[in-house]
């Protein structure tokens, strides 16, 4: 990857990326959801509150104008014992830091760095979180019911639990300005990159809406879309759907992870963040001056012509007062140049899975590093009617309603992300497409390969193994992986934990039927004699890089089956 300025600061590469959103568990069910254009939100459940005892049409005080938005499953359950918490800690947990620690060990899985490599390390954290509804729940059982385990719910030990857990040695931070706080957390991890301050990154963002507050101030303040429904750029915009939701990104600078043979999924050229201040005139209205700066700065950051952008994810709230002037700075920083016949595409991801507020920003980018990896852009939702407000046959900018093919150009395609916070600081990330691998080598004369599973728990351990068993079936994503590389990554690239398996074999269908052996209870922890395999089942390490190919490079596997269970604050301590 080049960029057009020797003053370009060193490109960042995307190695590893997990979610949770409304309708979307990981990133694979994301893109079938915004390709597919479904829309995921959801009346809001009881387990959250009781939202009909709320709820009011007409705008008065302690009511809520809407029954909708982005919810996830199961937020009680948790893996407490795969991170070392006791049943009795885990319930007094946040479970924004609980999800928080699954979806970061999926991204790390994700990146194909076992644990132990990054123990000590210059590792930085950078968390986007606002909110701390749990500790809220909590004093609701009154007074006495606050003790010294709800100090771990604190926003500021979020990223400093992952740390702990993973023995991490760089910044920790939690960074809160409002619905822009995933990307400048992204902001700031780029800058410590590239200063050498760490050698990788977790950037992350959360948010979990367990209490009726925030929808009773939104709903006051006109903020809250009545139907519960993003409409980005739409006449009938008329508020935002405020949804739950957790993601999180791996980093490295784009040479170290060559260098490592990482999987690199985009590369970041460039951010920019900076504040209204009073160019707007007051301080909750956004500022097109200030709007169109951030673009600027962003671009000139990534050394990227704006007129060469391809699409931008945008803030996109679907608000009559923001979507105009996001609009407006676009246009004025991405038309000039432009081609007459090659707009530049502007959707939100918030149409589809609402506004996840302090984890939106990093939505935007898994659903824009998704974009380039498929080389496509998606539509964006409940876009029928283009707002009257704005000037659309003059801006060189269009919604998408359907899915469009990235045109093949002669060089990488490039993408925006952008993120707006109530506090009045905005920013902007400029990403692009990752070259495409280099050739590689044929594989070995044939031979037997190994492939190595563990899990923390017996029961994890079958339940990987039948992962393992459709991942290596004919409709399986690993039947068109080299096994080579299949058995490279899960040796080299995977956590190794003590509850153990082994199969072995010559091709996929091979390691099917042993693992179908061992499943059926039929073999042992392993399906072979060799002695690697033995060392491996008695806890030792047989040295996996001189028992593999070579030529074999990193693939992503089936991820970590999490044993959750349910744990949450009693009925007298709090409201569920």
């Amino acid at each position: 990857m080049t960029t057009s300025t020797t003053s370009t600061p060193a490109p960042i590469a995307v190695i590893g990326m997990a979610c949770r959103f409304a309708g979307a568990n990981n990133p694979e069910e994301l893109w079938e959801v915004v390709r597919q254009g479904r829309d995921t939100t959801t009346e809001t459940p009881l387990s959250r509150y009781d939202v009909e005892s709320l709820y009011s049409p007409v705008s008065r005080a302690g009511t809520v104008s809407s029954r909708r938005a982005g919810y996830l499953d199961d937020i009680a359950g948790f893996d407490a014992a795969f991170f070392g918490y006791a049943p009795a800690e885990a319930k007094t947990l946040d479970p924004q830091h609980r999800l928080a620690l699954m979806v970061a060990w999926e991204a790390l899985e994700d990146a194909g760095i076992p644990a132990p490599d990054l123990a000590g390390s210059r590792t930085g954290v950078y968390f986007g979180v606002s909110y701390a509804d749990y500790f809220d729940l909590l004093t609701r059982g009154g007074l006495k019911s606050v003790d010294v385990p709800a100090l771990g719910n604190l926003r500021s030990l979020l990223p400093a639990r992952l740390s702990f857990f993973l023995d991490l040695r760089g910044p920790s931070l939690c960074v809160d300005t409002a619905c822009s706080s995933s990307l400048v957390a992204l902001h700031l991890a780029l800058q410590s990159l590239r200063a050498g301050e760490c050698e990788t990154a977790f950037v992350g963002g959360v948010n979990l809406k367990l209490v009726p507050d925030r929808d009773v101030l939104f709903s006051r303040a006109r903020v809250l879309a009545p139907d519960g429904r993003c409409k980005f750029g739409d006449a009938s915009a008329d508020g935002a759907a405020f949804s739950e939701g957790a993601g999180v990104l791996v980093l490295k600078a784009l040479d170290r992870a060559l260098a490592d043979g990482d999987r690199v999924r985009a590369v970041v050229l460039g951010s920019a963040v900076n504040n209204d201040g009073a160019s707007s005139g007051s301080l909750l209205t956004p500022s097109v001056e200030a709007h169109a700066e951030m673009l600027r700065w962003a671009y000139e950051n990534a050394g990227t012509k704006p007129s060469e952008v391809d699409f931008v994810e945008a803030h996109g709230t679907g608000t009559q007062m923001i979507d105009p002037v996001e609009l407006a700075g676009l246009a004025q920083v991405l038309g000039p140049g432009r081609e007459a016949d090659r707009p530049c595409f502007v959707g939100s991801v918030k149409s589809n899975i609402g506004h996840a507020e302090s984890a939106a920003g990093v939505a935007g980018i898994i659903k824009a590093v998704l974009c380039l990896e498929h080389r496509e852009v998606v539509p964006s939702l409940h876009f029928s009617t283009p707002n009257p407000a704005v000037d659309w046959n003059s801006l060189p900018v269009e919604v998408p309603t359907a899915v469009h093919r990235l045109p093949d150009l002669d060089r990488p395609a490039i993408a925006g992300v952008s993120g707006q916070g109530i506090s009045s600081v905005n920013a902007h990330v400029v990403l692009a497409e990752a070259d495409p691998p280099p050739p590689r080598r044929s594989p070995e004369a044939s031979r037997v390969h190994l492939l190595p599973i563990s899990a923390r728990a017996p029961e994890a351990l079958r339940a990987l193994a039948l992962a393992f068993l459709d991942h290596l079936g004919p409709d399986g994503p690993g039947h068109h992986q080299e096994l080579r590389d299949i058995c490279f990554s899960a040796a080299l690239r995977r956590t190794h934990h003590p509850h153990r398996l082994v199969v072995a074999g010559r091709d996929h269908a091979e390691l099917a039927a042993e693992l179908r052996s061992w499943l059926g209870g039929t073999a042992s922890g392993t399906t072979s004699s060799m002695a690697p395999a033995d060392c491996y089942l008695a806890g030792g390490d047989p040295g996996w890089a001189d028992l593999v190919d070579r030529n074999a490079r990193y693939v992503p596997l089936p991820r970590y089956p999490w044993q959750r269970h349910h744990h949450w604050l009693e009925p007298t301590e709090g409201d569920m």
